[in-house]
């Protein structure tokens, strides 16, 4: 359930006040007032992640472990996909006929 419009309105005018507090209970889906509660309704998945921190790198951190072992097992079957950019040989040769260097 949404909070509704004068819910709403009825917060925004407790919050106003110098000395008032709103206390947001997102695992109870409460909304707190001195005064009063309303309850509201929220994605659990959307809640997972507000109540444990986590962003899409979180999330993704999350499943480490199995990360790193697709990361080996793909190294065993395909080890030609390592470090393709790191195998750069430490000096090159020029082609000294190259138009370039004339």
């Amino acid at each position: 359930m949404k909070l509704s419009r004068p819910e709403v309105e009825e917060l925004l005018a407790i919050a106003s006040g110098p000395n008032n507090f709103i206390t947001v209970d997102l695992p109870n889906q409460v909304v707190k007032t001195k005064d009063k509660s309303y309850s509201f309704e929220i994605d659990s998945f959307k809640k997972f992640c507000l109540v444990n921190g986590l962003d899409k790198i979180g999330l993704t951190l999350e499943r480490i472990d199995e990360i790193r072992a697709f990361e080996k097992s793909n190294s065993e079957a395909r080890p030609y996909f390592d470090g393709v950019t790191m195998k750069a040989p430490d000096e090159v040769r020029m082609y000294e006929e190259a138009p370039i260097w004339k």
